[in-house]
């Protein structure tokens, strides 16, 4: 009677550490490389772009608003905050959370999830994206948005986007880097 009380128990233990990991990895994603970190002016690495990957450049190369700028600096200051699952605190973030609470910050709000706040604001072409933007990705592959970051930058068409990444913590990463150019699916401006 103990014996088979214990095997079901801890199947049950195996198969819920399963569904944590497997939601912790399709719910933000990780990077493989990192575009840049933190540093004292925020400037950014350019990825160079392979043949492979698909064209996700911006034609912005307008001002940004004092706004947005301000959302932007609120983003930046948790560069290099670990990654934790359900996390919406500067002690840890994942990904929608990690939007959320930098948009709370700047009074507007979003919804927790990354797929709910994929369906708020306007979608928008890749071309138009501007900072400030909410791109969305689909990391395990399919459709399914599973992971969210704010658009930080547009150097040369190049978008580099500020992020809570799984492996990580949050960083900035661009498009042209392999892994998020295939795992993107689409922007919505919110602001």
């Amino acid at each position: 009677m103990v014996s088979k009380l214990f095997v079901k128990n801890f199947g049950i233990k195996q198969v819920s550490a399963l569904l944590v990991a497997s939601s912790v990895i399709i719910s933000c994603g990780s990077s493989k490389s990192v575009a840049s970190r933190k540093t004292t002016s925020t400037k950014t690495k350019t990825v160079a772009k392979t043949e492979s990957l698909r064209s996700l450049d911006s034609g912005f190369s307008g001002k940004v608003s004092g706004s947005v700028k301000s959302l932007l600096k609120d983003a930046e200051k948790y560069i290099g905050t670990p990654y934790k699952f359900g996390g919406n605190t500067s002690s840890g973030f994942d990904c929608s959370g990690f939007t959320l609470k930098v948009f709370e910050e700047n009074d507007y709000k979003l919804p927790r999830r990354s797929s709910d706040q994929a369906e708020t604001g306007k979608k928008i072409n890749i071309r138009e994206v501007k900072p400030g933007d909410l791109l969305f990705f689909a990391t395990g592959g399919g459709s399914r948005v599973s992971h969210v970051g704010i658009v930080h930058d547009i150097d040369n068409g190049e978008i580099k986007f500020i992020h809570a990444s799984t492996s990580k913590g949050v960083i900035i990463s661009s498009l042209n880097e392999k892994y998020w150019n295939k795992a993107y699916l689409h922007a919505q401006r919110v602001l």
